[in-house]
């Protein structure tokens, strides 16, 4: 009997405390996700801001300022251990190179409260959590290439708006042309197509001007159903418009080769283009996301939801709302056009040697009848032809990929 009686209370401790062994493996649980989720946030608004494609710097206090900022605010928006993290719970810290930045956050909850363990004295016990994540650019490093989806099929040659005799990216190394002033460039920079028979012998490469990419072999189009938007339906290319409209799901690689399409005599190519570009954007009038104009020329970037964007018509989101990411955001290829062999010999078949992150229609209004688009370099991604190893994949709608490294 007297085992029992022992046995009883023995039990009904061990209970007791597996509750509060419970609640702190769950709040230790919930710490880790808002430190995943906030250096991620981070990470993100320095792949977006433009600062991994400034080879200066000067970018980079006022990126790590915005992105410490809405790391906190992630942060701060999740519970652990029954309430939301407070400011001075959350600690952001930057490490790494300008082109690799690393964002950690480090979150900690000094007063999680206990509930059988005060048998012990232990009122209150300490949780915490850090996670570290990065945004990779390979400009310049000859490291390996990046390889992300929804690219647009505009193979753009590698020739500098801001300095036509100038390249963007060193066909090589994929290092940035140091006198390059895209990421200042002006709103107004127009993307057109470059030929309307892009068949052989290829059509000399102007700045700004695009090949057109093939449908069939290098730029598959997504299937109807999965894009929506308005006008969709009525398009009269279909496959090319598609693929602008929607995303291309096959990653391509920095440094890989593709085709220009040299089947399709389209005269009214630039027409299609802006369609599809006002579909994609979600913009019939000026109501189109846009980039800020408080931070325009001089980055780092910030966007802006349009009275159009899908978010804001549901009413999920008032417009203006700032936006980490937005449709109106996309990758462009840039190709290598350097002298015979590289590039006359070779056609219609071309290399990417890198990336460009463009924001569509950056005041909001939709593209012209003419189908000019015009564009705001928002990052530049090289590789050049030395890019060696497995290539990591990009996220979405920008080529510098972000990943989370710790914990493993």
């Amino acid at each position: 009997m007297l085992v029992a009686v022992v046995m009883l209370f023995v039990v009904g401790a061990m209970a007791a405390l597996s509750i509060d062994v419970v609640t702190i493996y769950t709040a230790r649980s919930e710490a880790q996700l808002a430190a995943d989720g906030a250096a991620l946030a981070g990470a993100r608004l320095l792949a977006n801001s433009g600062m991994t494609s400034d080879p200066t710097g000067a970018l980079t206090a006022s990126a790590e300022a915005l992105a410490s900022t809405v790391a906190n605010q992630v942060a701060q928006h999740n519970p652990v251990g029954g309430r939301n993290l407070k400011a001075a719970e959350v600690v952001v810290s930057f490490a790494g190179t300008t082109t690799n930045p690393l964002v950690t956050v480090r979150v900690q909850r000094t007063d999680l409260p206990t509930f059988f363990a005060r048998i012990w004295g232990s009122k209150q016990i300490t949780v915490g959590a850090s996670a570290s994540a990065e945004a990779y650019n390979p400009s310049g490093a000859s490291a390996s290439p990046v390889a992300p989806t929804c690219v647009k099929p505009w193979l753009l040659p590698n020739m500098d708006p801001s300095n036509g005799s100038k390249q963007i990216f060193d066909p090589v190394s994929g290092a940035i042309n140091p006198g390059s002033n895209l990421l200042n460039g002006p709103e107004a920079t127009r993307l057109r197509t470059d030929c309307t028979n892009c068949s052989a012998p290829a059509p000399a490469p102007t700045v700004w001007r695009y090949y057109p990419g093939d449908p069939y072999s290098s730029f598959p189009p997504p299937s109807p159903s999965s894009v929506a938007c308005p006008g969709c339906a009525g398009f009269t290319n279909p496959n090319y418009q598609l693929s602008i409209a929607g995303c291309i799901q096959t990653p391509i690689s920095c440094n890989s080769k593709v085709n220009v399409d040299v089947t399709d005599v389209d005269p009214t190519r630039d027409t299609e283009t802006g369609t599809a570009v006002n579909g994609l954007t979600h913009s019939t009038g000026t109501g189109g996301d846009s980039v800020d104009s408080a931070a325009v020329p001089s980055p780092p970037f910030q966007f802006l939801a349009g009275t159009e964007n899908p978010i804001v018509l549901s009413g999920a989101m008032a417009a203006g709302t700032d936006v980490m990411v937005s449709d109106s955001l996309v990758i462009v290829p840039v190709i290598d056009t350097s002298p015979p062999p590289n590039f006359a010999a070779n056609y219609p078949t071309v290399q990417i040697i890198g990336f460009l992150q463009l924001f569509l229609n950056p005041t909001g209004a939709a593209a012209p009848f003419s189908g000019h688009i015009h564009t705001q370099v928002i990052n530049l991604v090289g590789c050049g032809t030395g890019a060696s190893g497995q290539a990591i994949l990009g996220n979405g709608a920008s080529p510098v990929a972000v990943r989370l490294i710790s914990p493993p």
